[in-house]
């Protein structure tokens, strides 16, 4: 895997969804994944949201481009939501360590 990535949470709350954008939450929810479309988790009654989306990082992006697109991919999703906060996680930062042998 390439560590040239962001890895974007977004929390928030849903607001005014219809029966059916709520059952097709219901559906394909529960997933604790990252990917470029992203993925949804949610309460039991479908009104507060954690959204993960992984995002290509180029060599000048930073956290805001970052929160940038994957607002962008919460967006394409067209479901209402409000009071979001965005954690961002740059992975060209992150060092793994190996054990010696």
């Amino acid at each position: 895997m390439s560590q040239d990535v962001f890895r974007v949470t977004i929390r928030g709350k849903f607001d005014g969804l219809t029966d059916e954008q709520r059952a097709d939450l219901a559906e394909r929810g529960g997933q604790l994944m990252f990917s470029e479309e992203g993925t949804f988790t949610h309460d039991a009654n479908v009104t507060v949201f954690t959204f993960r989306c992984q995002v290509p990082a180029r060599p000048d992006d930073d956290d805001r481009a970052a929160k940038g697109r994957a607002l962008a991919a919460l967006d394409a999703h067209g479901l209402p939501y409000r009071d979001v906060t965005v954690a961002v996680t740059d992975l060209r930062d992150i060092r793994i360590r190996r054990k010696g042998r």
